[in-house]
């Protein structure tokens, strides 16, 4: 795989529930995360004393976080909607050349920040609330 551009890593949200998804404005820094968390299943009878694990057991779990600057008045407000409401609506991550994830995801934090001689910027912080699903490019 050839090297790709960092800002061809995008968040979509659906804005309003029907499947149209946007990508969230002004992001600069977006991140993925997958995570598995294992179920030891080691005894006194594991051969050499190795720990042994439980294929396919577990909670499957996944973060998105994204940085950046106020560009669209949408989906800066239904982003802050999404987080007040306690919503828990579907996003998409476009990996490049990688596929697209999507499903539903909690906003779990929403940071702002400015000096006075730059711009205002945020943080967001989501959290896996439901099965997700891959698409291949």
């Amino acid at each position: 795989m050839a090297a790709q551009n960092g800002k061809d890593l995008l968040i979509k949200l659906d804005m309003t529930g029907s499947g149209a998804f946007e990508t969230i404005a002004g992001l600069r820094a977006t991140r993925i995360s997958f995570n598995a968390e294992s179920v030891d299943v080691t005894s006194l009878e594991s051969a050499g004393g190795w720990r042994e694990l439980l294929g396919g057991a577990g909670v499957k779990s996944a973060t998105i976080s994204g940085s950046g600057v106020f560009r669209d008045e949408g989906t800066d407000a239904r982003a802050r909607q999404i987080f007040f409401d306690g919503e828990v609506p579907r996003f998409q991550v476009v990996i490049p050349d990688f596929g697209i994830v999507e499903g539903a995801f909690q906003i779990t934090g929403i940071d702002y920040a400015g000096s006075y001689d730059g711009e205002a910027t945020y943080e967001l912080s989501m959290a896996s609330a439901g099965r997700l699903t891959f698409a291949a490019a």
